[in-house]
């Protein structure tokens, strides 16, 4: 017989009387038991007495820790299981909803021109090209540049760019245009990196600065030569077949390609030393790399300022098309970059020094003032150096320089706004940085990223604007500026063209370009032959992606014909003006410079004490 009870610990209790009492005692415990029945007895001592009996159902639910009413417990079951479900139910519902996702915005017309503008560069490319090249009708080309020419000491001149609608390769304005990618890349990289052109860009930068490094002896400290020019443009000289009286693919040249060295050249040995330090900025995580483009730059540099003159003085080829007027400007905007790559003072010394400045054309007011081009540096420099006044402050010795700098950047906003008279605009309201003569949008678009980047910079400083007199502009009149040029050059004209091939629907299909103009056919036309070509009216085989054409006449007129250079030509200068502006505008306008890569290298400066006054004489 088994008796059960509850444990209070929450378990059954079975009591087994065998085990636990005599016979005696169970007579005596029944004899009490009976005595105890005679008073009511609850439910508990029912079941100890009477054994399990009748099974009644449970109104309480044991949960080990725990015991709760069978009502609760069950209700509470009921819930969970009802919110799992409809849990499930909604979850079901939501996956299997279509999404309407808030779209992106579409790109603004600056970042797609951004992406066309870029593209030229590969279109450029001379030597063996890379395999995403993405220029269906280009391919390897002028692979023996240097070693067809005995007289040249420089024997590997394979690579680099094609200046223009030529197959010629002038490192002045090639390396000019460099440096102003460069620039943009320090200062606008989040742009290009949201533009998802970042890689491309610096792939277009690396492609030129490693041909520049094969110009001259890279690995020395003192270099006597530089490899200025590959080719030939000059056809005043008879019928020797070249660059300018041939018209052929540049895959299909078989004529001799000459190698222009020069031993006195500051203009061009400080450019390419500006190309070089710049360079060495966007790949300073690649530290083998950036140390290499600094070594060349400082040799460079040291060379322009050891063996002085004019790249283009003495009748070259060069001087008919890239002819530099000055070398001082090269000297500060190089000595600039210079500095910005190393932190080295006796740079940034340099490129503040009054006579060097003076010599620059800083004091002077020439019709050019304020025009940033490939032969004058002087606008960039001042920008440049205003930078450093702006952010770093280095105070004594370069303030009172630097101040004077600042100053005449401000005077050139000015003279680019159109309240003032220093350049006049065209009807469709170009501004005419080069007073009316061809060729006019290779000046327009560099001022157009000098007055974005210098707003951007103001911003960056907390200035609301600055001064023309005394008048207050803000920074957007700066913007607007840009706006209006490179609307202008997008299709905003009278003649409703976009300048930019690819640009829209409706631009020049006649570029003067020799690659574009060719089919691809397998057919090697010869240097008379391809000619015909030039000369057709018919459009372009071959679309030229990007290129920004010469540009308008000063009656915003142009002619969309392959035959005149002046209307249907690019050039890389001119296209990494239009890179340049375009990336600075593109994108949010709330997102400004990069105000700190360019100060990498630059130590924390202490200002030096000016000298103490003269002593006091009664």
């Amino acid at each position: 017989m088994s008796m059960y009870g509850r444990d209070p610990w929450g378990g059954p209790l079975e009591i087994h009387a065998a085990d636990s009492a005599t016979d005696d005692d169970r007579s005596r415990n029944l004899d009490f038991d009976k005595a105890a029945l005679s008073r009511p007895l609850d439910e508990t001592q029912q079941s100890w007495l009477l054994g399990p009996g009748e099974q009644k159902k449970k109104k309480y639910v044991d949960l080990g820790c725990i015991i709760v009413s069978r009502q609760i417990f069950l209700w509470t079951v009921g819930i969970i299981l009802a919110a799992g479900f409809l849990a499930g139910f909604i979850t079901l519902i939501v996956k299997t909803v279509p999404r309407h996702h808030r779209p992106h915005p579409p790109p603004d017309n600056y970042t797609v021109a951004l992406h066309k503008a870029l593209q030229f560069f590969n279109a450029q490319r001379s030597g063996k090209l890379p395999k995403h090249n993405n220029v269906s009708w280009r391919g390897n080309s002028c692979l023996n540049d240097g070693k067809s020419d005995s007289s040249s000491v420089i024997k590997d001149l394979v690579g680099g760019y094609y200046d223009a609608g030529d197959a010629i390769k002038f490192n002045f304005p090639s390396s000019f245009a460099m440096t102003m990618l460069s620039w943009t890349v320090i200062e606008y990289s989040p742009k290009y990196e949201a533009a998802g052109e970042l890689n491309h860009v610096k792939d277009v930068i690396k492609w030129g600065t490693d041909y520049f490094l094969k110009t001259f002896n890279s690995s020395a400290d003192t270099i006597d030569r530089i490899a200025a020019q590959v080719g030939v443009g000059d056809t005043s000289g008879g019928s020797t077949p070249n660059d300018h009286s041939c018209w052929m693919r540049p895959e299909d040249i078989d004529y001799a390609r000459p190698v222009y060295e020069c031993h006195s050249c500051s203009d061009l040995a400080a450019e390419m030393a500006a190309a070089l330090a710049s360079a060495s900025i966007v790949f300073k995580d690649n530290k083998a790399y950036s140390q290499k483009l600094v070594h060349g730059a400082r040799t460079l540099f040291k060379f322009s300022r050891d063996q002085r003159g004019r790249y283009s003085a003495g009748g070259v080829d060069a001087a008919i098309f890239y002819n530099s007027t000055n070398y001082y400007d090269e000297f500060v905007w190089g000595a600039a970059w210079l500095y910005y790559a190393t932190g080295n003072t006796s740079y940034l010394q340099l490129a503040t020094h009054p006579r060097i400045a003076k010599h620059a054309g800083a004091f002077w007011r020439s019709p050019d003032y304020g025009v940033l081009s490939w032969d004058n540096k002087l606008a960039g420099a001042q920008v440049l150096l205003s930078r450093l006044r702006l952010f770093l402050s280095p105070g004594y010795p370069y303030e009172e320089i630097l101040r004077t700098f600042h100053n005449q950047t401000n005077i050139v906003m000015c003279s680019y706004l159109p309240f003032f008279t220093s350049f006049n605009r065209t009807k469709g309201g170009l501004i005419q940085l080069n007073h009316g003569r061809p060729q006019p949008l290779q000046y327009v678009v560099n001022a157009a990223f000098l007055a974005t980047l210098y707003s951007d910079y103001l911003t960056a400083a907390d200035t609301p604007g600055w001064y023309c007199g005394p008048n207050f502009y803000s920074t957007g009149h700066l913007r607007k500026f840009a706006e209006t040029q490179i609307d202008y050059i997008l299709g905003e004209n009278p003649k409703g063209m976009s300048y930019v091939v690819g640009f829209g629907n409706h631009y020049p299909r006649h570029v003067h370009h020799r690659g574009a103009s060719i089919p691809k056919n397998k057919i090697k036309y010869n240097c008379k032959g391809g000619w015909k070509w030039r000369d057709t009216s018919k459009p372009n085989p071959n679309t030229l992606v990007g290129a920004m054409v010469a540009g308008p006449d000063k009656h915003d007129g142009f002619h969309d014909v392959r035959t005149n250079y002046n209307y249907t030509e690019p050039t890389l200068a001119g296209n990494a003006g239009l890179v340049a502006a375009l990336v600075a505008l593109s994108g949010d306008p709330d997102v400004g410079i990069d105000k700190n890569t360019m100060f990498s290298a630059v130590l924390p400066m202490s200002p030096t004490p000016p000298p103490p006054p003269a002593p006091w004489k009664p």
